[in-house]
């Protein structure tokens, strides 16, 4: 099973310690709204496992995917309170099928303005 099959089986299951096995120590995660890379397994855990909350319900569906020898890029769509979100997941895995980087790019910026609030409201649960 490739990095990428976990990628899918993490995001059909929403197991968080699947989720956390995937995830390489190093793993940087690039918001679309936070302008620093965010480094670490742990911060790059919380973005992610938020991000399946509030994105990751009925309706989430991958459009298409390209992949290279080192990752892939899954474009994705969601409607959430009548504004369609369109957004690409750039991964990039190590060599064990480890996550090592998480870029996320949304659009429009009425998605964009959504996103930040609800993702607002999941980062600072515990």
């Amino acid at each position: 099973m490739t990095g990428l099959d976990k990628w899918y089986g993490y995001m059909k299951s929403h197991d968080r310690t699947a989720l956390w096995d995937l995830l390489h120590p190093d793993a940087v995660f690039e918001s679309p709204v936070v302008h620093t890379p965010q480094r670490g397994r742990d911060i790059t855990f919380k973005y992610l496992s938020s991000a399946a909350e509030v994105l990751g319900g009925p309706g989430f569906r991958y459009l298409g995917e390209w992949r290279s020898a080192h990752g892939a890029v899954l474009e994705f769509e969601r409607e959430i309170e009548g504004i369609r979100i369109n957004g690409v997941d750039i991964i990039t895995f190590d060599t064990d099928g480890r996550i090592t980087h998480f870029k996320v790019m949304v659009r429009p910026l009425k998605a964009i303005n959504l996103l930040h609030s609800l993702m607002g409201e999941q980062l600072v649960k515990p």
